[in-house]
């Protein structure tokens, strides 16, 4: 097998393994709480994006590592993690509600452009060094919790809205 399709299959079994995971253990226990709960293990995980930085540490990755991957992934990766703690800092305020929408719009929209980014540069797996076990086990991760992220914020978005017009109904 190519290193390359080691490293897709890699993705894909992971992706696979953690939304079995986030299905069976993660949601049943999260959708249960309050949305500002719910978020807050989601927000710590990310919070440890910082990680990212080592992309650009020469040693940790090879050196023909493209730039133009190391860069967006890195920095990317430490706006998500900054994101993710004025986010967690705020709930459960409205701020920290709408820190959190930010945080997960611009972790996912990050992900997705770390993808293209490294299939644009022609990025081979042994580039990554060590940091290959960040897009083949960690983002995999990251990409599902984002997804329960958006199903907490568009449940408690709901509920909130439900909760308002209710009252509202009764005020009326």
């Amino acid at each position: 097998m190519s290193p390359q399709l080691c490293f897709f299959v890699s993705i894909a079994f992971a992706l696979l393994g953690w939304w079995i995971i986030a299905k069976r253990v993660f949601w049943p226990r999260l959708q249960a709480l309050p949305m500002a709960e719910a978020l807050q293990p989601i927000l710590l995980l990310h919070s440890f994006r910082f990680i990212g930085l080592a992309f650009l540490v020469p040693g940790v990755v090879s050196p023909d590592l493209p730039a133009t991957f190391a860069n967006a992934a890195a920095y990317g990766d430490l706006g998500a993690a900054i994101l993710a703690l004025l986010a967690l800092a705020a709930l459960p305020s409205r701020t920290g509600v709408v820190l959190a929408w930010i945080f997960n719009l611009w972790g996912t929209v990050d992900l997705f452009d770390a993808f293209y980014q490294a299939n644009a540069s022609g990025l081979t797996p042994g580039e990554l060094g060590v940091m290959y076990f960040i897009p083949t086990l960690i983002v995999p991760l990251l990409l599902i919790t984002h997804g329960l992220s958006f199903r907490i914020l568009i449940k408690g978005s709901h509920s909130t809205t439900s909760a308002a017009n209710l009252s509202s109904a009764f005020r009326a």
